[in-house]
């Protein structure tokens, strides 16, 4: 069970190769926990890293050690950023070394969540012989509690219900609202829903007016987490106002 609003932590340890609309530096170490500690106040409880965010897992690893228990932990196999580019592995030896790799630098024993990080292949990717039962594998000996795809097509969706996985992370937003059937399909068959890119990677909420931006904002988080089939919307943001107005969104 998670709040319906996720933070994303890609902007904890990365800020190269990204598509957000301002560049942005990384946060301080004090402003890491800030943001992390402000989150969990205001009741959110998933924190989606990966290890394509760069740092971003092991600057989570004294807040996820301080309050393991309070929060669902999710991170990805399948991509890592080194020397500025992406470097892809989706072999189940490779799911199963990343994992272990991210259970060090979180400095947890288990995630509540791994996600398969798509680079668009979704259905080569879940076909490829081993890598679902790696996955199922993973769970079992509970190292992982569910296990899911960060899918970037309606048919990867698709293909992760058919598989029974438990969770599908996509883009959904009212910008790109296109694998809305797909969620749905997957949601009426028992996967959890996770959307992200809500506001565009940041390409919404660019009005220099800040009533105007935050406006755009709201509407955008509201269209997303609005949808039925959507467990939760998963945002990428240093800010806790920006944070605050996410949450606003659900009750105006």
């Amino acid at each position: 069970m998670v709040a319906p609003i996720g933070l994303g932590t890609v902007k904890l340890g990365r800020n190269a190769g990204v598509k957000y609309p301002r560049a942005f530096s990384l946060p301080s170490d004090a402003e890491v926990l800030d943001l992390l500690e402000g989150a969990l106040a205001r009741g959110v409880t998933l924190f989606d890293t990966a290890p394509a965010y760069g740092t971003s897992e092991r600057r989570l690893a004294p807040f996820v050690r301080r309050h393991r228990e309070r929060v669902v932990l999710a991170t990805k196999a399948g991509e890592r950023f080194c020397d500025g580019t992406s470097v892809h592995d989706f072999s189940p030896e490779g799911i199963e070394r990343s994992l272990v790799a991210s259970l060090d630098a979180l400095g947890t024993d288990r995630v509540d969540l791994l996600l398969l990080h798509s680079d668009g292949r979704d259905l080569a990717i879940l076909d490829a012989p081993g890598v679902v039962d790696r996955l199922f594998a993973l769970r079992s000996r509970g190292l992982v509690r569910a296990v899911g795809i960060s899918a970037k097509t309606a048919e990867g969706i698709d293909r992760a219900a058919e598989l029974g996985l438990d969770c599908a992370m996509a883009t959904y937003s009212r910008a790109d609202p296109s694998r809305g059937a797909a969620l749905a399909r997957a949601h009426a068959l028992g996967v959890g829903v996770l959307a992200i890119k809500a506001l565009d990677s940041g390409h919404v909420a660019t009005a220099d007016d800040p009533a105007r931006r935050a406006s755009a904002a709201r509407d955008a988080i509201a269209f997303a987490a609005g949808a039925p089939f959507v467990d939760a919307v998963v945002l990428g943001t240093l800010s806790l106002a920006h944070l605050d107005e996410a949450i606003a969104a659900l009750v105006s």
